[in-house]
């Protein structure tokens, strides 16, 4: 795996999260005192996000910090499936 996979990985499952929740990036930004330009920069995988802002977003989506990176890392392994086969 490599860095830019994983940003892309978290980013496709915070917006998943986000949206199963029904919140739009900017009221997950209010909810995580973070900006809505951000939430979007990092669910497009253009940001290398800090262990503080992980857990605030982790913390908005109700979700451990620890869910949060298993949730990205099965999504690179689903996605690896998905590019190996025929």
């Amino acid at each position: 795996m490599d860095t830019k996979q994983a940003r892309s990985a978290l980013g496709v499952v915070i917006r998943q999260q986000r949206i199963k929740l029904g919140h739009s990036q900017e009221s997950l930004g209010e909810i995580a005192e973070l900006h809505r330009n951000y939430i979007g920069s990092i669910e497009r995988g253009e940001r290398n996000v800090s262990l503080d802002n992980l857990v605030r977003i982790a913390s908005a989506l109700g979700l451990p910090l620890s869910t949060l990176i298993a949730l990205a890392e099965a999504h690179i392994a689903t996605s690896n499936v998905r590019l190996k086969l025929p």
